[in-house]
């Protein structure tokens, strides 16, 4: 079974990592398993010219696994970009909860940051909230979703966890 998916999204520089880098401790705090997925449709590069990885790429290996006892990085060529739900049941199926920072358009459950010194609107309007489920807000926003202080991290997993995982994970 795939573990549910909540994706984080906003416009530029509203605080998405931030909030991830303070909700992903929240959700482990309560015993859970999180995993994240980082969206970036610009292209990413994670190794380095002159590593062995990168030389192993360079001389034509379509797929480089790095290994150590507390981690696993897999650099592989891919045809076209993978779907999120196809990601996440191939790589994180021993997760209690997936978190994604962008992916606004897959379609998965998601929360808005909205911060009101960096735009004058949010993503939404309240006319079509599409998978919004609540929206993370430094000034009140009627979206027709909750809507959570931004830094009230605790009430965002209170909400997650009400809604999307059943309370096993708690320890």
């Amino acid at each position: 079974m795939s573990p549910p998916i909540i994706s984080i999204i906003s416009k530029k520089r509203s605080g998405k990592t931030t909030l991830l880098e303070k909700l992903i401790p929240e959700l482990k705090r309560r015993g859970y398993h999180v995993g994240t997925v980082k969206h970036d449709t610009h292209g990413f590069d994670i190794d380095h010219e002159g590593k062995d990885t990168w030389r192993h790429k360079q001389a034509g290996a379509e797929t480089v696994v790095i290994s150590s006892p507390w981690k696993l990085s897999i650099i592989k060529d891919v045809a076209a970009e993978a779907g999120l739900e196809q990601i996440v049941a191939e790589q994180m199926s021993d997760m209690d909860i997936v978190l994604t920072e962008g992916y606004k358009n897959a379609g998965m459950p998601q929360v808005e940051v909205f911060r009101s010194t960096a735009h004058r609107t949010p993503l939404y309007d309240r006319s079509d909230p599409g998978p919004l489920f609540a929206v993370m807000s430094d000034i009140p926003v009627e979206l027709g979703v909750p809507r959570l202080y931004i830094d009230d991290i605790p009430a965002l997993a209170d909400l997650i966890e009400a809604r999307f995982l059943d309370g096993t994970g708690a320890a």
